[in-house]
């Protein structure tokens, strides 16, 4: 049995999500639908995550275990793209090691959440369109309040099955991006939800409805009906992940 590893793209305004669903249409299953058809076998393929309806990826790996040898990787991507529907796209084919994971090896996660502050018709699919003034600075010291903790419930949509809530957060800061407000974060894993939730109480914090002490509250409540509401998943990318 041989392991490859996958590194890929897509857009997934047309998706409900990454993983496969029963009566939904899954970037998962459009990706093992293709390899399988191609390689001439049944094939599963993990995920180095799983990211919401609507989220896009720029960076996204995955792995897929088969009896037959790859001979052209290279050759096997350009195939697979040709069958591939236009909103994914695979950039890179390898050969692994048996044992290497590519959910569990995982050392860090990168999200970029993309804000437009005044209406732009070309930024219609990729950005949050926000009308009002910002504290940005008042924004950043809220965000740089998330190193001090670790779990995040409060940011987590409910009833999700997870062992713990517990996340380390790595990087949090909001930059300029041309003409685009980017809030990047960066953990060794997210919640269920858990960037949307963010930058949805980020923006109280920016917009005055809360204190920096308020949002710290919302961390240690521990409770998701005092964090802000959840984000449009449109302006929420996948950047990077890291082994």
């Amino acid at each position: 049995m041989k392991r490859y590893f996958l590194h890929l793209a897509y857009n997934g305004t047309r998706y409900h999500g990454w993983q496969i669903q029963p009566d939904a249409v899954s970037v998962q299953e459009e990706l093992e639908k293709c390899v399988s058809l191609k390689i001439g076998e049944k094939i599963s393929i993990t995920g180095c995550g799983r990211t919401d309806t609507g989220v896009h990826a720029r960076n996204f790996y995955a792995h897929f275990d088969t009896e037959k040898t790859i001979a052209d990787c290279e050759s096997f991507v350009h195939r697979l793209n040709i069958f591939l529907p236009e909103d994914i796209v695979v950039f890179k084919c390898w050969e692994v090691d048996a044992e290497f994971h590519a959910r569990f090896d995982a050392k860090s996660r990168t999200y970029h959440y993309y804000i437009s502050q005044y209406k732009n018709p070309f930024h219609t699919q990729d950005a949050y369109y926000y009308y009002g003034k910002l504290d940005v600075e008042l924004m950043q010291k809220a965000a740089d309040i998330l190193f001090e903790y670790t779990d995040f419930t409060s940011f987590s949509k409910l009833h999700t099955q997870v062992k713990t809530n517990n996340c380390k957060i790595m990087a949090a800061r909001f930059f300029e991006e041309k003409d685009l407000l980017v809030f990047e974060i960066k953990a060794d894993r997210f919640l269920r939800n858990m960037v949307r939730a963010v930058v949805g109480t980020l923006l109280e914090v920016g917009r005055g409805k809360l204190t920096l002490q308020q949002f710290r509250d919302v961390i240690e409540n521990k409770n998701r009906c005092s964090a802000g509401t959840s984000m449009p998943a449109h302006a929420l990318f996948l950047e990077n992940v890291e082994y």
